[in-house]
């Protein structure tokens, strides 16, 4: 049975990537974004095990690096639109909100592993 700790990481991780999708289509929120930054320390903290931080660093750090560029090389399409719906905003909000969650994860991840690592 998963401990309290990891189902509240794992509702973390769902709520964080809900709301980086929303704050891509539908646009920022201070609040919001606060709540992603608040989203991502719990899923560093309590959703990734020791055995588990190898696997998540490599695939934050992906994320992370391909989310960055991704804006960079989507920039070209911001002012892309079908109909109403500017489909290059959106999907420059969403790595962008992606980002805001994945960065306080990675990071309280590493810092883990590296206390892990000269611990022993």
């Amino acid at each position: 049975m998963k401990s309290k700790g990891r189902v509240l990481g794992a509702w973390a991780f769902l709520i964080g990537v809900i709301l980086a999708i929303v704050l891509g289509v539908f646009g920022t929120n201070s609040w919001i974004l606060a709540l992603l930054v608040i989203a991502g320390i719990l899923v560093g903290l309590l959703n990734v095990t020791d055995e588990e931080s190898s696997g998540f660093l490599l695939a934050g750090v992906s994320l992370v690096l391909v989310s960055w560029l991704g804006q960079d090389s989507l920039s070209a399409f911001a002012t892309v639109s079908i109909g109403s719906l500017q489909i290059g905003s959106m999907l420059i909000g969403i790595l962008s909100a992606l980002l805001i969650l994945f960065v306080p994860a990675t990071i309280i991840v590493a810092l883990k592993s590296v206390f892990d690592l000269a611990k022993n």
